[in-house]
């Protein structure tokens, strides 16, 4: 005999937990499906316990650059401490707990679609309305002759670790990947660095991942730009990289984040006849539906791997499910790197607008050019204190991208994404008050290179 809800969530990262949240508030029957850890990737990998251990590093590097301020150093254990707080020590058993008592039905078990409005998990035969999948993402490891054999790290084994290695080599440049290295580099190990663009963050305009290869580099990471790791292998208690330039690189780690792919496989989607895309992703409308009472959000369908556009979606899902029509807006995802100075970054890049045939009109500025910077760190004349670039559609007169390289940039570049999203005149914008002194001041500055 199944069990019956009005909801099933399969996948309980910060997707499937937005969800269930939002499902719960309208008084819903909701199970919520999970194969390894309640809090997901996010919780207890990647964002979070990222995020708690690049936060330091971005204390030592503010000291550094603040007038009169001496360098502070690290207490490691205490950092460990913290960040297995965050990570409520993989243990998810409270957050079950929690669930429980609200009157959700948690299943510690793979889930499997098992037909439309079935889902089957645990040996359990799940009947409902509306079946939601969060499953996430996996890394993608590429087929590196040697890796599997000499053995390597994922976010997963860098975020768990109880001590820094003395050096670590990291295949990626991408926001993973440039993270990775600045914070090993700050926490005290040796970093080389492969990426087989010729900047970091290739997706991004070529200006922001040339600026964040030059912050990388003068805090002594060694960056190997255009280049492919050929093979992989073990001496002694070290990884040797073989480049397709013939050079070598030799680390005690070896740390591949190389992108991730969706985690689609044995989810059952022929019961429903959907097929994964071309990339393992499952297809969406802009409902969010995969077919009738299912749907998807988050890394799985392939739109944008970041928390908050899974939440977006999750969002836009729910408020689907519940009868309120509502449909997906992708123009102004906000896409941060959390080094330090943060680099972040909306909309289109100015080769996709052209792309699409706008005609494009840029402007770019050096913070240097407004006072923030000189009071939030200690600057001279000729210092670099930031940069910041608008890309405005000319004819229709409203921004259509933007980014930055600066101190607190993944705050304020959110005035830029209501602009894009809003598709806000740039008349208004530029007739908007600024506080000052503030880096949102940037701008005013860039607003009026535009309009000049």
């Amino acid at each position: 005999m199944a069990d019956r809800f009005d909801a099933v969530i399969v996948g309980a990262g910060p997707t499937g937990e937005h969800a269930v949240g939002i499902l719960l508030d309208q008084g819903k029957k909701v199970a919520l499906v999970e194969r390894e850890f309640v809090g997901g990737e996010c919780s207890g990998w990647a964002c979070i316990p990222t995020k708690t251990l690049l936060r330091p590093t971005e204390v030592q590097g503010e000291a550094e650059n603040t007038a009169g301020v001496s360098r502070p150093t690290f207490d490691w254990p205490k950092v460990r401490e913290y960040r297995n707080y965050m990570t409520v020590d993989w243990d998810d058993s409270g957050r079950i707990e929690s669930y429980e008592k609200k009157g959700v039905t948690v299943i510690k078990a793979p889930g499997r679609l098992a037909g439309p409005g079935r889902v089957e998990a645990d040996g359990r035969m799940l009947e409902t309305d509306h079946v939601l999948i969060a499953t996430g993402s996996a890394p993608s490891i590429p087929p590196i002759d040697g890796l599997e054999e000499a053995g390597y790290w994922t976010n997963r084994e860098a975020m768990e670790i109880d001590d820094w290695p003395s050096s670590v080599a990291i295949l990626g440049g991408g926001p993973v990947g440039t993270e990775f290295g600045q914070m090993f580099r700050r926490y005290g190990s040796d970093v080389a660095l492969v990426q087989h663009a010729d900047r970091l963050v290739e997706r991004e305009e070529p200006g922001l991942g040339k600026l964040l290869g030059q912050v990388l580099e003068g805090q002594g990471v060694e960056l190997h730009l255009g280049r492919r790791a050929e093979s992989v292998r073990r001496d002694g208690a070290e990884r040797v990289v073989t480049l397709d330039d013939g050079s070598e690189l030799r680390a005690q780690e070896l740390i591949v984040a190389t992108g991730r792919k969706p985690r689609t496989s044995e989810l059952g989607l022929d019961s429903i006849g959907v097929e994964p895309g071309e990339r393992g992703e499952i297809p969406v409308d802009e409902h969010c539906r995969v077919s009738e009472g299912v749907w998807a959000a988050g890394d799985v369908t392939g739109v944008a791997l970041f928390t908050h556009t899974g939440k977006y979606q999750a969002r836009v899902a729910t408020a689907n499910m519940l009868g309120r029509e509502a449909r997906a807006d992708y123009r102004a995802i906000p896409r941060i790197v959390f080094t330090y100075p943060e680099a972040a970054a909306v909309g289109l890049t100015e080769e996709q607008a052209r792309e699409k045939g706008i005609e494009v009109a840029t402007a770019e500025v050096q913070l240097v050019e407004i006072s923030r910077p000189y009071t939030y760190e200690e600057l001279h004349d000729g210092d670099w204190g930031g940069t910041l670039r608008l890309i405005a559609d000319r004819e229709r007169h409203v921004l259509v991208g933007a980014w930055a390289v600066a101190p607190l940039a993944s705050e304020w570049i959110h005035q830029a994404v209501l602009a894009v999203r809003a598709e806000v005149p740039l008349d208004v914008l530029e007739d908007t008050i600024p506080g000052f002194p503030s880096y949102t001041e940037g701008l005013q500055t860039a607003l009026a290179e535009l309009a000049a």
